[in-house]
């Protein structure tokens, strides 16, 4: 059982930066997708909207929305998935949700249903 541990969110102005975190305890990601969702205020959790993603192949997916602005990466032993955030917009405000799984293929990765391994998710405000 893979637990994550996500960190990094807050307050920041638009225009602002921020970065996320996603730790793995115990375990690295190597053949993990590793992907972050968000949910907006006033939606549920089905309602979770793709956000970017990184495989165990290191390609990464982006939705249309951050394209450009946020940025998914990995580090060298695998153990964290970092999410750089530029150019934030209001629109981003969300709880951002770490989630990870194996066997995650390609035509699935932007659903949150194909992910069995979720983190607590992490508060992000843009406001002014």
């Amino acid at each position: 059982q893979v637990q994550l541990v996500e960190s990094g969110g807050g307050l920041v102005q638009p225009g602002g930066s921020l970065r996320l975190s996603c730790t793995a305890s115990g375990r690295s990601f190597a053949r993990y997708t590793v992907a972050w969702f968000r949910q907006a205020p006033g939606k549920e959790r089905e309602e979770r909207e793709f956000v970017a993603a990184v495989r165990y192949s290191g390609h990464t997916y982006y939705s249309g929305s951050v394209q450009g602005r946020f940025a998914i990466s990995r580090d060298s032993a695998k153990t964290t998935v970092y999410m750089q955030m530029d150019s934030l917009k209001p629109d981003d405000t969300a709880v951002y949700y770490c989630a990870a799984d194996t066997g995650v293929i390609l035509s699935s990765l932007r659903n949150h249903v194909h992910y069995d391994h979720w983190g607590q998710g992490t508060q992000v405000t843009v406001s002014s």
